[in-house]
This record gives C-alpha cells, sequence and structure tokens, in this order.
C-alpha cells in the first residue's frame, strides 16, 4: 500500500505555494488509488458500501489516453430519493500522477450564498489572485474527504 506520508516535498516550497498544491495533488492521487486501485483502468460507475457510513459513488464521465474525469458523492437517503453531497468533480492525470479536484458543489442554497450579489464582485472573484486559494481550498477538501473514506473502509476495486 502506498503512503502519501512519506511523499517528499520539495524543500523550495511554501505552504500554499504551487509546489506545495502539486504535492497536495500528488497526495490526492495515492489515496484515490487506495480507494479504487489503477485509476488507468477506472471506468462506469462503482459504489462503495460499508456499514455506518453512506454509499459512495465513483462515476467516470471522461477518459483519455493521459487522463480521467470522475465525479465522486455521497448518496444520501432522502424522502424524495437520494441527495448527493459533495459532488465533487475531479481530473486525475495519469503519467504525473495525480489527482485534481477541479470543482466542488457543496449544495444549491451553499453555492448561492457564496456568490457576492454586486456585478463588479462577481468579477472579481473568479481572479488569478484568487486562484491559487480555490484550488487550496478544493484539494484540501478532497484529500481530507479521501483520508476519511479510507478509514471508513470504502473501497471502490473490482
Amino acid at each position: 500500500m502506498l503512503n502519501d506520508t512519506l511523499t517528499l516535498v520539495s524543500w523550495r516550497s511554501r505552504p500554499r505555494s504551487f509546489v506545495a498544491l502539486m504535492s497536495l495533488y500528488e497526495s490526492n492521487y495515492l489515496r484515490l488509488a487506495s480507494l479504487a486501485g489503477d485509476l488507468r483502468q477506472l471506468t462506469g460507475t462503482r459504489l462503495s458500501q460499508v456499514a455506518d457510513d453512506c454509499d459512495l459513488r465513483l462515476s467516470v464521465t471522461e477518459r483519455s489516453p493521459y487522463t480521467t474525469s470522475l465525479d465522486l458523492t455521497y448518496l444520501f437517503p432522502a424522502a424524495d430519493g437520494v441527495t448527493t453531497y459533495p459532488d465533487m468533480r475531479v481530473r486525475v492525470y495519469h503519467d504525473a500522477r495525480l489527482v485534481e479536484a477541479q470543482e466542488w458543489t457543496p449544495t444549491a442554497d451553499t453555492h448561492a450564498r457564496q456568490q457576492p450579489e454586486h456585478e463588479v464582485l462577481r468579477r472579481l472573484r473568479g481572479v488569478a489572485e484568487r486562484e491559487l486559494d480555490q484550488r487550496w481550498a478544493r484539494n484540501t477538501m478532497l484529500n481530507k474527504w479521501l483520508e476519511y473514506c479510507i478509514d471508513r473502509g470504502h473501497g471502490f476495486r473490482a
């Protein structure tokens, strides 16, 4: 089993820097591989069920020779069927052995509250200066969630 705690981080990396972010992507790769096995072989939709936890669904949405895109989410029972949370869009870079959380939709209500109401503020939300912070937030969330899922006993191996 691969252990991301043994991953060496460059002596030149500063916390929240681009180099450190790439180390976080590498840790995400190791954790996802621990859950799903060979990430190059992922296809279709897989479901992980463990006692005393929600079902975890992994759905491959796009495949190419060098990348795979997938959605990862918990399935919560609801009165009208099933509710998903969080809806995490993930990209696997096979040759680089990196996994990036590209998009995270916590819930429609939360997402709406995060959007500033003023037009100028809406435009400023996506500027490059904040992009690194947004990537850190998404990928730290993915990293901790993958660690939690592994600890709970989830897995997608065929």
